[in-house]
């Protein structure tokens, strides 16, 4: 039971061996992160996602200059800004050509250097009202500016240096998502191998932006993989509880999205020093509890109080969310939310599950997304999340209780992120704020809840196994491959008018 296997089911013969399997998910995290560098290269800088707000505080830091308010864009980030910023993201197409908007690395300085000093003034005032992120991205990202100035990288590669760091974000989660697939399914190669292959080909957007939510996926899935390591050992041990910890930790200091994930997790660790009260090895376990805390609770105490002293709450939420005009609604007004309607409940769960696969990039004002493909993501999605929350029932016999305990937890991730993004929908007036808004009142923004994508992918890909039963492994490792085949098909088709664009980076 315990790897995995009931009495009534067959042991699947290995198709590859452990050596053979690892050899395919180092390869799978080599096209994962040119599968990313060569989005990130496509994309112009700077897009509608804050890109500006997130490159400004990676430049902060990597000056050793943490913001205590919501602060004026930084001087040393602005020309980066006027220089490789393309107007092609919130201009329309018939309001916008390249003749009248040529990319300013291309003219002369003598022809547009007044403008360019113009623009620089205007930027100077503008607030970055990112200023209270928690600090572990901007302190990558600003290390890797650093770094790559010391290589000698200048202007638009230096830029696209600091997003080409994505790549190597999602590799590693690749070998995450390998890492926690074979943990729990050790005998089930086209979960073990399905996981990391979908990993490499996601084609979430917010992997080619400098954007703090890039790192979310790789710090939990981190916390995840330890979890259930946490979760089997009857005794955990010192060392696994403050990497745990440490873990949880990252994943706080990464987004302040992500709490709805240390919630979950919390329960996890409680229902763990259940079963060990009643083992009786909770004595034994005190250390690593111990440890656990400590790594987990210290730091993120102190950034609660550098949040509090700095910015007047604990999180510095507040501060961002008075800047964007947001107010809580009096809690008899909550009730009338269209989200507890049937059309509204659909309008969420549609936005929010497909931008959680494509992400929200706008290109000449017009979200880069297809239709068909979207529904096809949505309705893929809640009918395999189903297929699997079924399968996990303990009256069909299809999984051991370690495996229905760890799909549960995934399950419990998923859910907490999209109630938490239901309930900001509800408590907030966005007044004149654009998205959301009053007209749209829901947070339908997927990259919020990136930190579940190994979670979700677990859940997904365990219940496409399900669907395919009957099949043989080949044939189910086919689907997988069509699969990726469409996601891949559907991603160009998609930015194709990206590829174009003379901001680029292969257009430098």
């Amino acid at each position: 039971m315990e790897n995995g296997v009931t009495a009534t089911t067959p042991v699947p013969p290995a198709v590859f061996s452990a050596s053979q399997e690892r050899v395919l998910v180092l390869l799978l995290g080599c096209v994962a992160a040119v599968h990313v560098l060569f989005f990130s290269a496509a994309f112009p800088f700077f897009n509608n996602v804050d890109e500006q707000a997130h490159f400004d505080l990676a430049v902060k830091y990597s000056e050793g200059h943490i913001p205590r308010a919501l602060e004026t864009v930084s001087t040393n980030a602005t020309p980066y800004v006027i220089v490789y910023g393309s107007l092609e993201y919130l201009m329309a197409s018939t309001n916008f050509s390249i003749e009248q908007f040529p990319p300013p690395w291309t003219q002369p300085m003598e022809k547009i250097g007044s403008k360019l000093l113009a623009w620089e003034a205007s930027w100077n005032q503008v607030t970055n009202h990112e200023a209270s992120q928690p600090p572990l991205y901007y302190a990558l990202t600003g290390a890797a500016w650093r770094a790559g100035t010391a290589l000698g990288l200048h202007d638009g590669f230096l830029l696209y240096w600091l997003r080409f760091l994505n790549g190597f974000i999602v590799a590693g989660l690749v070998w995450l998502g390998f890492a926690v697939a074979r943990m729990i399914f050790p005998d089930n190669p086209f979960l073990k191998l399905g996981v990391p292959a979908l990993l490499a080909f996601f084609p979430q957007s917010a992997f080619y932006s400098i954007e703090n939510d890039a790192l979310s996926p790789l710090a939990y899935g981190a916390a995840f993989v330890l979890l259930m390591k946490w979760l089997r050992a009857d005794v955990p041990g010192v060392r696994l509880g403050a990497a745990t910890g440490l873990a949880l930790a990252a994943t706080f200091l990464t987004k302040i999205s992500n709490v709805p994930l240390l919630a979950v997790s919390t329960a996890a660790v409680f229902f763990k020093v259940w079963n060990l009260v009643k083992a009786g090895n909770l004595r034994a376990s005190g250390p690593a509890l111990a440890s656990l805390s400590l790594c987990a609770g210290l730091p993120m105490i102190a950034w609660l109080a550098w949040c509090k002293h700095n910015f007047g709450d604990l999180t510095g939420a507040g501060a961002n969310a008075h800047f964007a005009g947001l107010t809580v609604k009096p809690f008899s007004e909550w009730w009338h939310h269209p989200i507890f309607t049937p059309p509204g409940l659909w309008t969420f769960i549609f936005g929010l599950t497909a931008t959680f696969w494509r992400g929200e990039i706008l290109w000449h004002w017009v979200p880069l997304a297809l239709p068909l493909v979207d529904w096809f993501y949505v309705i893929s999605s809640i009918i395999l999340v189903l297929v699997a929350l079924v399968a996990l029932l303990p009256r069909f016999k299809l999984a051991s209780g370690w495996q229905r305990q760890a799909l549960a937890l995934c399950f419990l991730n998923v859910a907490a992120a999209v109630t938490f993004l239901g309930f900001l929908s509800v408590i907030f007036d966005f007044h004149n704020n654009i998205n959301p808004s009053r007209e749209h009142p829901y947070f339908t923004l997927g990259r919020l809840m990136l930190g579940a994508l190994i979670p979700f992918l677990l859940l997904y890909l365990y219940g496409l196994d399900r669907v395919l039963n009957r099949m043989s492994l080949r044939a189910k490792f086919l689907v997988l491959a069509l699969l990726i085949l469409f996601m891949l098909v559907s991603e160009i088709t998609a930015d194709w008018p990206v590829f174009f664009s003379q901001y680029n980076w292969f257009h430098m």
